[in-house]
């Protein structure tokens, strides 16, 4: 899910986390997909918290993916 994000135009990535719930949606998505797949307690740790408070996060990945192109701690 993260590889998938990660390809997508850096302009649709912002689109997606600037939308309140389309935001949270992308965020457990692929916080989860990437906590069950790289088996890490940080990105399981890190994919609750996404999940509980995930607009606030969302909006903070979207500025982060503004300046590098990809999600913080969601790997490339």
């Amino acid at each position: 899910m993260a590889k998938w994000f990660n390809s997508l135009p850096r302009l649709l990535q912002i689109l997606l986390l600037l939308i309140p719930v389309v935001n949270w949606v992308i965020e457990v998505l692929v916080r989860w997909d990437n906590a069950i797949h790289k088996k890490s307690a940080l990105r399981i740790v890190i994919a609750i918290f996404v999940t509980i408070v995930g607009v606030v996060y969302g909006w903070i990945d979207m500025l982060w993916c503004l300046f590098t192109h990809h999600m913080t701690f969601a790997g490339n």
